[in-house]
């Protein structure tokens, strides 16, 4: 028995758009060298590269077509493939931006878990077939089409998506073997859940990211909860909020990719990976370090959401409720603040309430945790009147209007701390058990794997020091449950990340999560080096951190910043 609150009769009734976002990527990326990885095995298989530029894949030299799931119109909407070591999905459904449905998860999840366990696959790559899109979304059309009816039956059939989808997503992120998801186009929504918690994460010049679910009266869902919070003082909680969008190099500072690799090396990436005869993260991230675009050290405190504009973030989000950061926003009085507000008052006022509550959990929350809460969110956004309105005001509707959200802005007080609750409190238990793999959702999510972790394992493996990690640096707890000596100048906080980071924390995953520590260790990188991470340490030195020098007193470092 699946347990919903009755729609309310204000639901608009209309067939919806099967996109979340209809949106153009533009590039930035610059013309550079390729690297020269030539071999008579890469040669082999150079030929998978068209997946890059064709829906016509070869089927020789070492690349092997499998199984794939395909539309009840026949399309073959995800492609599967074997490149020696890589096993390949490829999402391919190019006019619909490939925009993630029932039967696609249900394709991806037992073949990810057949790869898991073979011997012969070194690595796993998600990525796409030539278009405009990586995942623009789930597939809001199915969703909701069916779900306009009331019915119990039609409700249940949606909530099951994101039952099917929050497994997909936590498989991914406790994944054993090495994943790699390439956002060569649009990453929104579904999309994001498909890469953000995967260990190796490509951004090239033609990603365009945004989790823009505000905007439609839904909320940033697929592990949403987990990665924002986790981001650089307060962009996740902005990102979440507005969703604004990052292009290209940009998702890579913001440490949503690990990696920004221009789009013209990618084949030549394939190859190399091609020839893996280990799957060992330190490895494999190697490779992908290879192959990495340079990012000019300027751009570092000028990209659109650093400097002084990550300093306003930081400041104006910092609060725990919507009117707090309205307010913050208008006494910045500058044309960005003007902007973002703006911005804002076209989303859902309940979807912003919700959202910043959810985040604000989120940091406290293992990933395990987070997905569940996630799914009592869906359940209750499955009987509110701004999902439904919102993507039929916003993708419809010709022209598109403004939603008519309710409550609206005007009346944003009627949403107390007891209703926005509500979005958090766990269905009802029932007196029947819901047997696996049944087509009636579960009222608590259950998951593929055991696994679960408070703090990304491969974090100081692949990506970029965060803020927060920098700042257990300057106060000298950078190692986990060891207090070592504060560096006194910006240079040795530089140089002690450039000689401890790179390398994974086996120690924060595990099945019991309340015997899981809270943070990452950064030690163990031998030196590795990582692409940008001295220039985004320095970035965030200069904006937080004073070296205070006086007479007959040891230098010290000042943290004035987000901790």
């Amino acid at each position: 028995m699946l347990y919903f609150r009755s729609i309310r009769a204000s639901r608009p009734a209309a067939h919806l758009l099967g996109k979340r976002c209809l949106m153009t990527a533009s590039g930035r990326g610059r013309a550079t060298t390729t690297p020269n990885h030539s071999s008579h095995a890469a040669r082999r298989v150079m030929g998978l590269s068209s997946h890059l530029r064709s829906t016509d894949l070869p089927n020789s030299g070492g690349v092997a077509t499998m199984a794939t799931s395909s539309s009840s119109s026949g399309q073959v909407e995800v492609r599967h493939q074997k490149m020696q070591s890589v096993r390949l999905f490829l999402l391919n459904r190019p006019k619909s931006l490939n925009v993630l449905n029932r039967s696609m998860v249900n394709n991806i999840v037992p073949q990810l878990q057949v790869w898991e366990e073979s011997n012969l696959c070194k690595v796993i790559v998600l990525t796409s077939v030539e278009g405009r899109a990586f995942c623009a979304g789930g597939d809001v059309k199915a969703l909701i089409t069916g779900a306009l009816s009331g019915k119990p039956e039609d409700l249940a059939e949606a909530l099951k998506f994101f039952e099917e989808e929050y497994q997909l997503n936590h498989l991914i992120g406790t994944l054993k073997k090495p994943f790699i998801s390439i956002m060569n186009g649009i990453t929104m929504g579904g999309g994001v859940g498909l890469s953000v918690h995967a260990p190796f994460r490509i951004a090239t010049e033609n990603t365009l990211f945004a989790m823009p679910e505000t905007g439609i009266g839904l909320f940033p869902d697929v592990g949403g909860s987990f990665f924002l919070p986790r981001l650089d003082g307060e962009l996740g909680t902005f990102l979440g909020l507005t969703g604004w969008r990052l292009k290209g190099e940009e998702v890579f500072q913001a440490g949503i990719a690990t990696h920004f690799i221009p789009s013209a090396r990618l084949p030549s990436l394939m190859s190399r990976l091609a020839e893996l005869e280990t799957d060992e993260l330190d490895v494999i991230n190697g490779i992908l370090e290879e192959f990495v675009g340079d990012i000019e050290p300027s751009k570092w405190n000028t990209w659109s959401l650093g400097g002084q504009i990550g300093n306003a973030i930081d400041r104006c989000f910092k609060f725990n409720t919507i009117e707090e950061i309205i307010s913050a926003l208008e006494n910045e009085n500058t044309p960005w603040a003007g902007e973002v507000l703006e911005e804002l008052k076209k989303m859902s006022p309940t979807s912003l309430k919700v959202t910043l509550q959810q985040l604000r959990n989120g940091r406290k929350l293992d990933l395990a945790s987070c997905f569940r809460m996630e799914y009592n969110m869906a359940r209750e956004f499955l009987d509110t009147p701004d999902f439904y309105e919102g993507v039929r005001a916003k993708l419809i509707d010709k022209p598109p209007r403004t939603p008519k959200w309710q409550p609206p802005w005007e009346e944003m007080s009627q949403l107390s701390p007891s209703i926005v609750q509500r979005y958090f409190t766990p269905a009802a238990p029932s007196p029947r058990s819901v047997p696996k793999n049944s087509r009636i959702p579960s009222e608590k999510l259950r998951f593929l794997t055991s696994l679960t972790y408070h703090d990304y394992p491969h974090r100081t493996l692949s990506g970029l020091p965060s803020v927060h990690d920098i700042y257990r640096v300057v106060i000298g707890e950078g190692r986990r449950g060891q207090s070592l000596a504060a560096p006194q100048t910006k240079e040795e906080v530089v140089e002690w990340l450039e000689q401890n980071w790179g390398a994974y924390d086996s120690g924060v995953i595990g099945s019991e999560r309340q015997m899981l520590p809270q943070i990452v260790t950064i030690e163990g990188g031998f030196g590795r080096g990582k692409a940008g991470l001295r220039e985004k340490v320095l970035s965030v030195l200069d904006r937080y951190v004073e070296e205070v020098s006086k007479p007959g007193v040891q230098k010290r470092l000042e943290w004035k910043g987000p901790k």
